[in-house]
């Protein structure tokens, strides 16, 4: 075992995307043995398949590297964990939307949208047979240590902390104020809104994702807020169940005039375990 981990670990801090892998696929095993999520297996299996093969199809026409599958493989892992269909066509319409959205929708070589943000869109605005569950996961101290202390390990390797803080501190500050200051409700009340799985999960592992956040800190922070503010405005006023994933799909818009406001480095997937600079090619 020791031998193991000692080859494991360098190859997890070798690319961001191998934790990232291994913490949305640990949560999807989480579902399936702990919540019994075993009827939906061919979901899973047409929406990671589905990526895949889009992204094979990207690496061969577009000449991407093929070490982007991990990406598509997280899309995959992503869509699979939040997006609900009443058909398998469904489900592979999302996953190549997202995708292709991917490859298309760009600004100056950067991504635009989070990739499953866009599939999940779409796929509910063009189908009507697809939605998100917020209550899939339950609610309780458990899941909020399985979704914190497993994301914050992976925030902490790509420098997304700031992103994750500045919208769910932003999103539960104005909870807060409505809900026990202007309402008068308990506290209770709050936290039975924070502690909602899909919530959680979009936090972490959706609006952190740093190749569609901007590249600057201070660029980043005021779109996490602007991200919280738009969400909580679609749940308070126009009541729209999983706003966060709307709001992010509205802001990120946006998110390349941010980059013109405050100019900064772009991530790069594969980063050097001595060293800080990447020469990961901007289409992986």
């Amino acid at each position: 075992m020791p031998d193991m981990l000692r080859h494991l670990v360098p190859f997890i801090r070798r690319d961001a995307r191998h934790a990232q892998v291994l913490l949305l696929a640990t949560l999807l095993g989480y579902g399936l043995l702990v919540m019994h999520w075993s009827a939906e297996l061919p979901r899973y299996a047409v929406l990671l398949g589905t990526c895949l093969a889009m992204q094979t199809v990207a690496v061969v026409v577009l000449r991407m590297p093929w070490s982007s599958l991990k990406s598509a493989l997280i899309t995959g892992l992503g869509l699979s964990l939040l997006l609900h269909v009443g058909s398998l066509l469904t489900a592979a319409l999302a996953a190549v939307i997202a995708i292709g959205g991917k490859c298309v929708l760009r600004d100056r070589g950067k991504h635009i949208f989070n990739p499953g943000n866009l599939g999940i869109v779409l796929a509910i605005l063009l189908t009507g047979d697809a939605w998100i569950s917020p209550g899939q996961w339950g609610s309780g101290a458990l899941l909020l240590v399985l979704f914190g202390s497993l994301a914050t390990m992976l925030l902490l390797r790509v420098g997304r902390v700031d992103v994750a803080l500045g919208f769910l501190g932003t999103f539960a500050m104005l909870q807060y104020t409505r809900t026990v200051l202007y309402l008068g409700w308990g506290m209770d009340v709050l936290v039975h809104q924070l502690m909602n799985g899909s919530l959680l999960l979009f936090t972490f592992f959706m609006i952190t994702d740093p190749k569609t956040t901007p590249n600057a800190p201070r660029a980043r922070l005021a779109w996490s807020m602007l991200v919280a503010l738009v969400a909580f405005l679609l749940t308070e006023k126009v009541r729209i169940q999983a706003a966060p994933i709307w709001a992010l799909f509205l802001v990120s818009a946006s998110t390349p005039l941010f980059d013109r406001m405050w100019k900064a480095a772009r991530f790069e997937w594969s980063i050097p375990l001595h060293g800080t600079s990447s020469t990961t090619t901007p289409l992986a």
